[in-house]
Protein backbone atom coordinates (compact mmCIF):
# COMPACT_ATOMS: atom_id res chain seq x y z
CA UNK A 1 0.00 0.00 0.00
CA UNK A 2 1.25 3.44 -1.16
CA UNK A 3 0.89 6.33 2.17
CA UNK A 4 -2.45 7.89 0.12
CA UNK A 5 -4.23 4.62 0.86
CA UNK A 6 -4.29 3.38 -3.09
CA UNK A 7 -3.25 0.73 -4.06
CA UNK A 8 0.34 0.20 -6.04
CA UNK A 9 0.12 0.04 -9.37
CA UNK A 10 -1.77 1.07 -12.47
CA UNK A 11 -5.78 0.12 -12.69
CA UNK A 12 -4.55 -0.93 -16.31
CA UNK A 13 -1.73 -3.17 -15.10
CA UNK A 14 -3.72 -4.88 -12.42
CA UNK A 15 -6.63 -5.88 -15.46
CA UNK A 16 -3.87 -7.11 -17.43
CA UNK A 17 -2.34 -9.19 -14.25
CA UNK A 18 -6.32 -10.28 -14.00
CA UNK A 19 -7.03 -10.79 -17.62
CA UNK A 20 -3.22 -13.25 -18.05
CA UNK A 21 -4.65 -15.18 -14.53
CA UNK A 22 -7.69 -15.88 -15.98
CA UNK A 23 -5.92 -16.72 -19.58
CA UNK A 24 -3.28 -18.84 -16.91
CA UNK A 25 -6.15 -20.61 -15.14
CA UNK A 26 -8.17 -21.34 -18.09
CA UNK A 27 -4.72 -23.66 -19.71
CA UNK A 28 -4.41 -25.23 -16.18
CA UNK A 29 -8.22 -25.96 -16.75
CA UNK A 30 -7.82 -27.16 -20.52
CA UNK A 31 -4.40 -29.29 -19.24
CA UNK A 32 -6.30 -30.71 -15.83
CA UNK A 33 -9.71 -30.99 -17.11
CA UNK A 34 -9.31 -33.25 -20.23
CA UNK A 35 -12.70 -34.08 -21.43
CA UNK A 36 -14.67 -31.39 -19.03
CA UNK A 37 -12.63 -28.44 -20.26
CA UNK A 38 -15.56 -27.04 -21.83
CA UNK A 39 -17.33 -27.58 -19.02
CA UNK A 40 -14.64 -25.50 -16.62
CA UNK A 41 -14.61 -23.01 -18.87
CA UNK A 42 -17.99 -22.41 -19.21
CA UNK A 43 -18.15 -21.87 -15.65
CA UNK A 44 -15.36 -19.17 -15.86
CA UNK A 45 -17.37 -17.88 -18.66
CA UNK A 46 -20.24 -17.79 -16.25
CA UNK A 47 -18.50 -16.02 -13.45
CA UNK A 48 -16.89 -13.56 -16.37
CA UNK A 49 -20.42 -12.54 -17.68
CA UNK A 50 -21.74 -12.37 -13.84
CA UNK A 51 -18.92 -9.83 -12.99
CA UNK A 52 -19.22 -7.64 -16.04
CA UNK A 53 -23.10 -7.77 -15.08
CA UNK A 54 -22.49 -6.45 -11.46
CA UNK A 55 -20.42 -3.65 -12.91
CA UNK A 56 -22.76 -2.80 -15.82
CA UNK A 57 -25.40 -2.66 -13.19
CA UNK A 58 -23.53 -0.76 -10.67
CA UNK A 59 -21.79 1.97 -12.90
CA UNK A 60 -24.55 3.95 -13.83
CA UNK A 61 -26.08 3.74 -10.22
CA UNK A 62 -23.08 5.56 -9.82
CA UNK A 63 -23.52 7.89 -12.44
CA UNK A 64 -26.83 8.98 -10.81
CA UNK A 65 -25.34 9.63 -7.48
CA UNK A 66 -22.58 11.34 -9.52
CA UNK A 67 -24.82 13.99 -10.86
CA UNK A 68 -25.90 15.45 -7.57
CA UNK A 69 -22.75 15.69 -6.30
CA UNK A 70 -20.66 19.38 -6.96
CA UNK A 71 -17.74 19.60 -9.42
CA UNK A 72 -14.57 19.34 -7.05
CA UNK A 73 -16.61 18.05 -4.14
CA UNK A 74 -15.17 15.23 -2.22
CA UNK A 75 -18.03 13.16 -3.00
CA UNK A 76 -17.35 13.66 -6.88
CA UNK A 77 -14.08 13.08 -6.35
CA UNK A 78 -14.49 9.88 -4.55
CA UNK A 79 -17.08 8.72 -7.27
CA UNK A 80 -14.48 10.01 -10.27
CA UNK A 81 -12.24 6.59 -8.88
CA UNK A 82 -14.81 4.23 -7.98
CA UNK A 83 -16.03 4.40 -11.64
CA UNK A 84 -12.97 4.11 -13.13
CA UNK A 85 -11.68 1.60 -10.63
CA UNK A 86 -14.87 -0.42 -11.38
CA UNK A 87 -13.88 0.06 -15.18
CA UNK A 88 -10.54 -0.95 -15.15
CA UNK A 89 -10.66 -3.56 -12.73
CA UNK A 90 -13.59 -5.39 -12.76
CA UNK A 91 -15.52 -4.58 -16.20
CA UNK A 92 -13.38 -4.24 -19.07
CA UNK A 93 -11.53 -7.52 -18.12
CA UNK A 94 -14.40 -9.11 -17.07
CA UNK A 95 -16.18 -8.28 -20.65
CA UNK A 96 -12.86 -9.14 -22.34
CA UNK A 97 -12.76 -12.67 -20.64
CA UNK A 98 -16.79 -12.92 -21.37
CA UNK A 99 -15.49 -12.91 -25.16
CA UNK A 100 -12.67 -14.92 -25.46
CA UNK A 101 -14.17 -17.75 -23.68
CA UNK A 102 -17.90 -17.05 -25.23
CA UNK A 103 -15.82 -17.30 -28.81
CA UNK A 104 -14.24 -20.47 -27.85
CA UNK A 105 -17.69 -22.17 -26.44
CA UNK A 106 -19.78 -21.24 -29.39
CA UNK A 107 -17.10 -22.59 -31.42
CA UNK A 108 -16.20 -26.28 -29.87
CA UNK A 109 -20.27 -26.22 -28.94
CA UNK A 110 -20.91 -26.28 -32.62
CA UNK A 111 -23.16 -23.52 -32.30
CA UNK A 112 -22.04 -20.79 -34.89
CA UNK A 113 -24.80 -21.34 -37.35
CA UNK A 114 -27.41 -21.43 -34.46
CA UNK A 115 -30.37 -18.98 -35.30
CA UNK A 116 -30.44 -18.14 -31.34
CA UNK A 117 -26.89 -17.76 -31.27
CA UNK A 118 -26.47 -14.94 -34.23
CA UNK A 119 -29.42 -13.10 -32.15
CA UNK A 120 -27.27 -13.32 -29.03
CA UNK A 121 -24.24 -12.50 -30.83
CA UNK A 122 -26.16 -8.91 -31.73
CA UNK A 123 -27.30 -8.54 -27.93
CA UNK A 124 -23.67 -9.23 -26.95
CA UNK A 125 -22.35 -6.36 -29.55
CA UNK A 126 -25.23 -4.08 -28.21
CA UNK A 127 -23.69 -4.67 -24.66
CA UNK A 128 -20.49 -4.14 -25.43
CA UNK A 129 -21.65 -0.94 -27.44
CA UNK A 130 -23.44 -0.09 -23.90
CA UNK A 131 -20.19 -0.96 -22.04
CA UNK A 132 -18.48 1.08 -24.60
CA UNK A 133 -20.59 4.55 -23.39
CA UNK A 134 -20.69 4.31 -19.85
CA UNK A 135 -16.89 4.08 -20.64
CA UNK A 136 -16.65 6.88 -22.36
CA UNK A 137 -19.41 8.55 -20.03
CA UNK A 138 -17.05 7.94 -17.10
CA UNK A 139 -14.47 9.83 -18.76
CA UNK A 140 -16.41 12.95 -19.67
CA UNK A 141 -17.52 12.77 -15.33
CA UNK A 142 -13.95 12.47 -14.94
CA UNK A 143 -13.24 15.89 -16.59
CA UNK A 144 -16.70 17.24 -15.17
CA UNK A 145 -17.96 17.34 -18.43
CA UNK A 146 -21.21 15.27 -17.92
CA UNK A 147 -23.98 16.72 -19.29
CA UNK A 148 -26.87 14.04 -19.18
CA UNK A 149 -29.64 14.60 -16.48
CA UNK A 150 -29.97 11.54 -13.58
CA UNK A 151 -33.15 10.81 -14.83
CA UNK A 152 -31.57 10.17 -18.31
CA UNK A 153 -29.28 7.84 -16.13
CA UNK A 154 -31.39 5.85 -14.67
CA UNK A 155 -33.50 4.84 -17.84
CA UNK A 156 -29.64 4.13 -18.85
CA UNK A 157 -29.59 1.82 -15.78
CA UNK A 158 -32.15 -0.37 -17.05
CA UNK A 159 -30.30 -1.08 -20.75
CA UNK A 160 -27.96 -3.70 -19.52
CA UNK A 161 -30.87 -5.59 -17.43
CA UNK A 162 -33.37 -5.52 -20.34
CA UNK A 163 -30.09 -7.17 -22.70
CA UNK A 164 -29.04 -9.73 -20.16
CA UNK A 165 -32.57 -11.23 -19.66
CA UNK A 166 -32.92 -11.47 -23.42
CA UNK A 167 -29.38 -13.11 -23.56
CA UNK A 168 -30.08 -15.21 -20.88
CA UNK A 169 -33.85 -16.31 -22.48
CA UNK A 170 -31.98 -17.02 -26.07
CA UNK A 171 -28.97 -19.52 -24.05
CA UNK A 172 -31.48 -21.55 -22.16
CA UNK A 173 -34.75 -21.93 -24.06
CA UNK A 174 -32.42 -21.95 -27.91
CA UNK A 175 -36.27 -20.84 -29.29
CA UNK A 176 -34.85 -20.57 -33.04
Amino acid sequence: MAETGQVDGSPGKRAAIALASVAVLCLVIGVLAGPQTYNWLKAVHVIAVISWMAGMLYLPRLFIYHCGATPGSELSETLKVMEQRLLAIIMTPAMAATWVLGLWLVWQGGYLTSGWMHAKFALVFAMSGVHGFFSASARRFAEDRNTVPASRWRLWNEVPTALMIFIVILVIVKPF
